[in-house]
């Protein structure tokens, strides 16, 4: 396996209190595999990549638990340098944000260039030349003309595809990519998931995308996992997934897609909000909105159970699981 995951936890030491914003998350990823990562905002999916990436603010964040092992070799007790040799070159990530995450006083090709410099040693000239071949290759028009460009003189669209061309640079073995589609319109979100799934069948990378929106992934995942109060709920296949949810949650998150069928009708909504990460309820932590909740729930903490009735590799974190998958 490219990436394993193995019981990662992670603390937020503020003054209010510790929140717990990962609670035991294991996942793995394979070559050519892509694995999206599923759940409302504060569900701890992007602490949980900021961790493998080696990236987390320490502090108030702190890792207290786990291991990433990647190509067999755990990460997390690295020195910040040998991270550093790993970043980019062999693991990179693609931000949501790409205006805040690329410098505003640097042309695209001196940014892109400057992979090439740091990890490869190539003079000036040779990384503007590679800087040009990369925007060509994530379909920037006229790449020649525009590496001498900045920033804000791209298109939102154009400026996330900047940051892919940024994550493939070194070619590395892994790419996450964190809600990379979030503030761009559906028809430029269809072009760049496009571009990111053709991209990654070519390079053959391991793929994480971390996203909350169940309709982007539906084509391009091949497994899915879904993420509440900092835990794994449910994980299994794509498919699997939008055809039988195991659990109450993602039952929920599918039926809030909006849907051609239903035109007209009120939009669902999963009643109530995320649990405060600094006072996560005992038991199962989505009880107090689960419709399917019944007292075992308020008390006893389910694990990651096994969907026995599945042919596929699949957990599903709920007690009643039979009864949602079967809902």
């Amino acid at each position: 396996m490219l990436l394993d995951v193995h019981d990662l936890h992670v603390e937020f030491h503020t003054r209010d209190g510790v929140a717990r914003a990962v609670n035991g998350v294991s996942y793995g990823v394979d070559e050519g595999e892509t694995l999206a990562v599923l759940g409302e905002s504060g569900s701890g999916k992007s602490v949980t990549a900021q961790a493998i990436m080696g990236i987390l603010d320490v502090p108030p964040g702190r890792i207290t638990g786990g291991e990433v092992i990647f190509k067999g070799r755990d990460l997390l007790p690295l020195k910040e340098e040998q991270r550093r040799k790993v970043r980019g070159a062999e693991m990179a990530m693609i931000f949501q944000d790409a205006l805040s995450s690329l410098n505003p006083v640097l042309s695209v090709g001196d940014q892109l260039g400057e992979m090439f410099t740091v990890h490869r040693g190539m003079s000036k000239k040779d990384a503007r030349a590679k800087a040009v071949e990369l925007m060509d290759r994530v379909r920037i028009p006229a790449a020649r003309e525009r590496v001498r460009q900045y920033p804000h003189q791209f298109s939102g669209g154009m400026r996330q595809r900047i940051m892919i061309a940024m994550a493939l640079a070194l070619e590395p073995a892994l790419i996450i990519a964190d809600e990379p589609t979030t503030a761009l319109d559906v028809t430029v979100q269809a072009q760049v998931m496009e571009l990111l799934a053709e991209l990654q069948r070519e390079y053959r990378m391991g793929l994480i995308l971390i996203t909350h929106d169940l309709g982007v992934v539906a084509d391009v995942a091949d497994r899915i996992a879904v993420m509440y109060a900092g835990r794994i709920v449910e994980s299994a296949p794509v498919h699997d997934i939008y055809k039988a949810p195991a659990h109450p949650y993602t039952r929920g998150l599918l039926d809030s897609i909006p849907r051609l069928d239903q035109k007209g009708r009120e939009l669902y909504a999963i009643k109530g909000l995320p649990p405060n990460l600094m006072d996560i309820p005992p038991g199962c932590a989505f009880h107090p909105r689960c419709p399917m909740a019944r007292d075992v729930c308020r008390t006893d903490e389910p694990p990651l159970y096994e969907v026995t009735e599945s042919e596929t590799d699949r957990g599903s974190a709920c007690h009643f699981w039979r009864e949602c998958l079967h809902g």
